[in-house]
């Protein structure tokens, strides 16, 4: 879990964002390889609603905050029954297609390709409208290193200083900590073009790569890490992003020839056309959703911090702040 969406290898967009943590971990239902799975999603209620929403969950806790308050609130305020199924925005984008979800309230452009044929094309799929947060992707060191080696506040100053970066996984080059191998990133392109002498060593998971971060802050140690924001993490640890080479419009057009950031992505949902058409309330309801970066790493902090169960998260959250969710609620 930028501005956004522009080709396959571009945001987390990139990620962004899309891994494939465990459904243990994020606490919702699995789909199979093919992204087949099941739903009663869209039925034919245009007023009331259907028997069941399926919302697409991406593997990253930010998306599964998304997820929990709107299940949530549709469940207690709107008596629509829902139901998380785990998928990576790629796949995601095939259900919403085929009606076998309605629903992803987190992209951050990694299947621009997808967009073009749904969305553009076949119009199967449609926009959901901003989620109200804005994603970013980049590089960060903690800053106890900056201070001690402020070369590492760009780029140019990574290879002289590779050495504090070696790891046993990483041999004579320096490490850059990667989460999900599911994960889209350009990072491999940038460091092949920008001359550094640098490799890319996956964690496995998000919450993997959480820990492996808080271990090394926790020992004061020398890492890099492809990180983004927003992140409940962020506010524990002070990280300080290394300014790659300014993002152009474009300038990652080429997966291949890729030498610059990442780009700012405001985060946008999409349906299943299917479902806004049939479910009327529903999709209302998550058309308004839109919160603030602090309120989505308010409820991710509960689940994957504090380790409450996403229901109980949300429950919370939505207990704490009416003046924010009744807005949300169809007219």
């Amino acid at each position: 879990m930028k501005n956004p969406v522009m080709n396959a290898m571009k945001n987390r967009k990139h990620l962004l964002r899309a891994a494939t943590a465990t459904a243990v971990v994020l606490g919702v239902t699995g789909l199979s390889a093919c992204g087949a799975a099941k739903t009663d999603s869209s039925s034919s209620s245009s007023g009331g609603g259907s028997e069941t929403v399926n919302i697409a969950v991406p593997s990253w806790v930010g998306a599964e905050a998304n997820a929990a308050v709107a299940k949530y609130l549709l469940e207690n305020e709107l008596d629509t029954k829902v139901e998380l199924t785990q998928l990576d925005e790629s796949v995601a984008f095939d259900a919403l297609n085929s009606g076998k979800s309605d629903a992803i309230l987190e992209d951050w452009g990694g299947a621009p390709k997808k967009v073009k044929l749904y969305v553009d094309s076949k119009k199967s799929v449609v926009e959901g409208g901003d989620l109200g947060v804005v994603g970013h992707i980049g590089w960060f060191v903690p800053k106890y290193l900056v201070d001690e080696h402020p070369e590492l506040k760009t780029w140019e100053g990574l290879n002289k200083n590779k050495n504090l970066f070696k790891t046993a996984e990483s041999g004579d080059k320096g490490q850059l900590l990667e989460g999900s191998p599911s994960y889209t990133t350009n990072d491999d392109a940038l460091i092949k073009n920008l001359d550094l002498d640098f490799k890319t060593v996956y964690a496995g998971s998000e919450a993997a790569q959480i820990t492996q971060i808080k271990e090394d802050y926790k020992a004061k140690k020398p890492f890099i890490s492809y990180w983004w924001t927003p992140q409940w993490l962020n506010a524990q640890v002070d990280l300080v992003e290394v300014k790659l080479p300014e993002y152009k419009e474009g300038c990652d057009s080429d997966p291949a020839k890729i030498a610059c950031g990442y780009a700012k992505t405001p985060l946008k949902k999409y349906f299943s056309a299917d479902f806004v058409e049939n479910n009327e309330k529903a999709a209302q309801f998550l058309k308004n959703f839109n919160w603030s970066a602090d309120q989505q790493n308010e409820v991710a902090a509960m689940i994957a911090d504090k380790k409450m169960s996403s229901d109980k998260a949300a429950a919370a959250w939505v207990k704490a702040n009416p003046d924010v969710w009744k807005a949300w609620l169809p007219k």
